[in-house]
């Protein structure tokens, strides 16, 4: 029998929330039948597996990302517009760790073409037509920005910048700032 109420979509929610408290890597599906105080079994008949969760989660935390980076990109353009993205990126993963952590998790390849990381990539490259960069610099400069934004983002999440000045929202000003600059030398004459 079928709990009342249970969906796939109310247990990848319940995931998410899950993730954010104890962190992504330590979600199960068992561990999430403890927070619904029901048996393990009951939950496979809405998910296969730990895998389908985390799947689930993932894709929910693409979609939230990109439905965030599309409102704070709306009528902007080149600097306006990389300061937008990038703090959109660090505050969810500020405000959400486990989700955002679950953005990086690997899918299958199906999942993926499914997945909001498709508008992830179209976001990224409409900000960098304000750079005016032409292939192959435009596919260098998506890498290069997804590098910083995760690694700083990552590095700041793991306590890196807590021990020492200037605070870090300096440093992420500067380094935007940065970006801004080196991306505006990649422009085609």
């Amino acid at each position: 029998m079928v709990r009342a109420g249970l969906t796939k979509e109310r247990l990848v929610r319940a995931g998410a929330e899950l993730a954010d408290e104890v962190g992504f890597d330590q979600v199960t599906v068992s561990a999430l039948a403890r927070r619904f105080d029901v048996k393990v079994a009951s939950l496979y008949s809405h998910l296969k597996n730990s895998q389908d969760l985390k799947t689930g989660i993932a894709l929910l935390a693409l979609e939230e990302l990109a439905d965030r980076a599309a409102d704070a990109l709306a009528g902007r353009a080149g600097k306006d517009a990389l300061r937008a993205f990038a703090s959109v990126y660090r505050d969810y993963a500020r405000e959400h760790p486990g989700r955002y952590a679950a953005a990086q998790f690997r899918l299958d390849p199906a999942a993926a073409a499914a997945s909001a990381g498709g508008r992830h990539s179209q976001m990224t490259r409409a900000i960098l037509r304000g750079y005016d960069l032409a292939e192959p610099d435009q596919t260098h400069a998506v890498r290069l920005l997804g590098s910083v934004f995760h690694g700083y983002v990552s590095l700041e999440a793991a306590g890196g910048f807590s021990h020492s000045a200037p605070d870090s929202q300096e440093s992420w000003t500067r380094i935007l700032d940065a970006l801004d600059t080196l991306l505006r030398t990649w422009q085609t004459p």
